[in-house]
């Protein structure tokens, strides 16, 4: 993308304007992005003719470092012998004052503008960002497309946490004790169900009393 006549003509005609209605008479000078010469107009004239010098060596300058004069200088003032050298290199077209600007559109840089002249601190700044408010104007609105990649994927949307099912309690018949009396207790005793307790006539199911052997032999001989 280059700087046209036509976008160069809007620029200056924007930045006339509002010098005009600051009733501050500069030079205006427009380059491209080799730092060439596109318009210029000293609306001072025959005064100022210095101005003329100084709002290209502005434009030349913002093309040259891609950003405003007024921050080439807060970092170019710490550095010795810079300016002159720079002014030097470049057969004058550097320095460091407020007032110049590149230009840019669509992201790029097309050219830049120097303004010189004004009669008051920071006017011609002022007078400059007016011309680039006329480019940004001009420039197209970009709809937002989103990527192949997003409209082919499904949306994830995030899912509502589902709550627990809830089901009805269910009681349990709890085993209930007995009551277990003792033969040599008075007072029942109460184990846990299930349980059976012996008695003391029932740890032996056939009597204390043992038959002998031969006993049990001879009655078995008698019935015989």
């Amino acid at each position: 993308m280059s700087l046209t006549i036509e976008v160069a003509r809007r620029i200056l005609e924007a930045s006339k304007q509002r010098a005009q209605e600051l009733r501050s008479p500069v030079s205006i000078a427009i380059v491209d992005a080799g730092g060439h010469l596109v318009l210029f107009e000293r609306m001072m004239t025959p005064y100022g003719w210095a101005t003329g010098s100084i709002s290209l060596a502005k434009a030349s300058t913002a093309v040259m470092f891609n950003q405003s004069t007024d921050a080439v200088a807060q970092w170019g003032s710490g550095i010795p012998g810079f300016a002159s050298s720079m002014a030097t290199m470049t057969q004058g077209k550097f320095i460091m004052a407020a007032g110049g600007w590149p230009i840019r559109m669509g992201g790029a840089t097309i050219g830049g503008i120097g303004v010189s002249g004004g009669n008051a601190p920071g006017r011609d700044d002022e007078i400059a960002r007016a011309g680039l408010a006329a480019v940004e104007a001009m420039a197209p609105a970009i709809p937002a497309v989103q990527p192949a990649s997003a409209l082919s994927q499904p949306s994830l949307r995030p899912v509502p946490p589902q709550s627990a099912p809830v089901y009805p309690s269910m009681s349990y018949a709890q085993p209930q004790p007995q009551a277990v009396s003792s033969a040599n207790s008075p007072t029942p005793q109460i184990y846990p169900a299930n349980t059976h307790h012996l008695g003391s006539d029932e740890e032996h199911p056939f009597g204390d009393e043992q038959v002998p052997f031969d006993q049990f032999n001879e009655a078995r001989g008698d019935q015989s």
